[in-house]
């Protein structure tokens, strides 16, 4: 198994102590940085029952997502070498089959915040939010097609747009609880939100909520979901039980 669970190298600063993983039973653990910064935790599983998790204590702003500023959409030849591949189509982001329609729903909408915001905006009223309906091989082209998903839909779909319009744009993964939201509160869930490239830096937008949030974690990071599983396990295995928590203790 190959595990994404710890902080994202740029919070480790922010946690109190080391978020490291644990197994029941206990098996040796080795860590390494995949080619998109990272950090996975590689074991063997025993056969029969087994458990993995991690927790932590992590200091935050308390501040909701900050906004770039109007407009800052990049022409593709300034843009630095580290944001092309963000351009480019990848697993579960088709480009080449939805680049005629991100031009008919965004041609004519302001280069920039305000056009990353119309596709946010597009994607969070087009898809229905259901948890039933969620499909590990649902692609951005057949969220669009079929409407429904989960967040990950959300944010393959609203990726795939920005990269048509020339907007570099990256997947993202990690916890986020409730705070600063009206109960009531749904279970516990891993979070999928995306980061794009204006005005010189990343930004986080998020078509699922399609609000600023407070308490943003991020785990991972990568062209779409197949680069940042949360477990990627190499195996026949049922998936028994599963509990994620994000509280605000402080």
């Amino acid at each position: 198994m190959i595990a994404l669970l710890n902080v994202h190298f740029s919070r480790v600063g922010d946690l109190e102590y080391p978020d490291h993983v644990k197994t029941w039973p206990p098996v040796p653990l080795s860590a390494y940085r995949d080619g998109f910064g990272n950090w996975c935790t590689r074991l063997v599983a025993p056969q029969g029952e087994f458990c993995i998790g991690t927790e932590g204590v992590i200091g935050d702003s308390g501040l909701p997502d900050a906004r770039p500023p109007d407009g800052g959409q990049s022409a593709v030849e300034t843009l630095p070498d580290e944001t092309l591949a963000f351009l480019l189509g990848s697993r579960y982001c088709e480009t080449d089959v939805l680049s005629d329609t991100a031009w008919r729903l965004f041609e004519r909408t302001p280069p920039g915040r305000a056009r990353v915001q119309a596709i946010c905006d597009f994607v969070h009223g087009h898809i229905r939010f259901d948890y039933l309906a969620a499909r590990a091989t649902r692609s951005a082209a057949q969220a669009y097609a079929e409407a429904q998903g989960v967040c990950r839909d959300y944010a393959h779909l609203a990726i795939t747009f920005c990269r048509c319009m020339n907007i570099p744009a990256r997947y993202c993964t990690g916890y986020l609880g409730d705070i600063g939201m009206p109960p009531p509160y749904a279970p516990g869930d891993f979070a999928a939100w995306m980061e794009v490239w204006l005005d010189g830096r990343w930004w986080v937008f998020d078509p699922r909520n399609n609000t600023p949030r407070i308490g943003r974690v991020l785990i991972a990071r990568g062209r779409d979901a197949a680069d940042v599983p949360m477990i990627h396990s190499f195996g026949t295995n049922i998936l028994t039980g599963f509990e994620v928590w994000t509280d605000q203790i402080g």
